[in-house]
């Protein structure tokens, strides 16, 4: 097996977190994983060297921003339950109030945050992922921080003046 093919399949379980991360399903994660190893491996000749857990995470980022894309061009009808209703109590309660922190960020920030602490990519691959300079991978991190601090404090979002 080529040095490539052993690259990319040390990646997967990375790609795998970070896509139920981003996709918070495990059957749409599990879809976006295979999808970014088949676009992978068909492009192998286009990989020029560097760090192959970036360019994957590169991959996979692109192949989300498309599918929410094309989401958003259609609506999702769901019918509402009586499960629906938040649980406040028990051990899991702490981690929902992450999740909706989470779910609050504006998603290049979500995504860079997940890209750092989940997967422990460093700032210069978040900024290569995401194609920015990395003083905005450092802003956007300090940014989403801050949010989900405030947000775990309970404090209220602040509002911001329009003129």
């Amino acid at each position: 097996m080529s040095n490539f093919r052993q690259g990319v399949e040390g990646a997967i379980p990375a790609l795998r977190r970070y896509a139920r991360a981003l996709t918070r399903n495990a059957e749409t994660a599990d879809d976006l994983v295979q999808d970014t190893l088949v676009r992978a491996l068909r492009s192998e000749h286009l990989f020029h060297g560097g760090e192959i857990r970036s360019w994957l995470f590169t991959i996979l980022t692109n192949l989300n921003r498309n599918r929410l894309r094309s989401l958003a061009r259609r609506p999702i009808a769901k019918s509402l339950e009586d499960d629906d209703a938040a649980d406040f109590s028990g051990p899991e309660s702490g981690q929902r109030d992450i999740e909706r922190a989470l779910a609050m960020l504006v998603e290049d920030q979500r995504h860079a945050l997940l890209l750092v602490v989940l997967e422990g990519l460093s700032y210069r691959e978040v900024a290569e992922v995401q194609a920015v300079p990395i003083g905005t991978v450092m802003s956007r991190l300090a940014r989403a921080r801050a949010q989900i601090k405030a947000y775990l404090d309970g404090e209220r979002p602040a509002l911001r003046r329009v003129k």
